[in-house]
């Protein structure tokens, strides 16, 4: 029943065709849902990515390229957010005392 939920929470009517405009109102209807797992959206579960990628066919090797910067973007993002969260604190104490 759950799983069930969670599917009517992010079912979406497509008129004439028009895929992106289904697109567009599932991501709008992020906030207004009384669902938990559907308030994340379409953008945030990688469903949309995952569509537009398979439009079209993607060949091997361009998929392990995608996939190594994909990691490694995520890697640097992680330390970026550390390395800000550190400097951002307002307790750590003064590296320098005196100057």
């Amino acid at each position: 029943m759950a799983n069930h939920l969670r599917f009517l929470g992010r079912t979406v009517m497509v008129q004439n065709g028009n895929v992106e405009a289904a697109y567009g109102a599932l991501n709008s209807s992020r906030g207004r849902s009384f669902l938990p797992s559907a308030c994340r959206g379409v953008s945030h579960d990688g469903l949309l990515e995952a569509v537009r990628r398979r439009r079209y066919y993607e060949k091997p090797c361009r998929r392990r390229q995608r996939l190594a910067y994909e990691a490694c973007r995520r890697v640097y993002s992680a330390e970026m957010g550390r390395k800000i969260g550190f400097l951002a604190r307002g307790s750590r104490q003064d590296p320098w005392p005196g100057c």
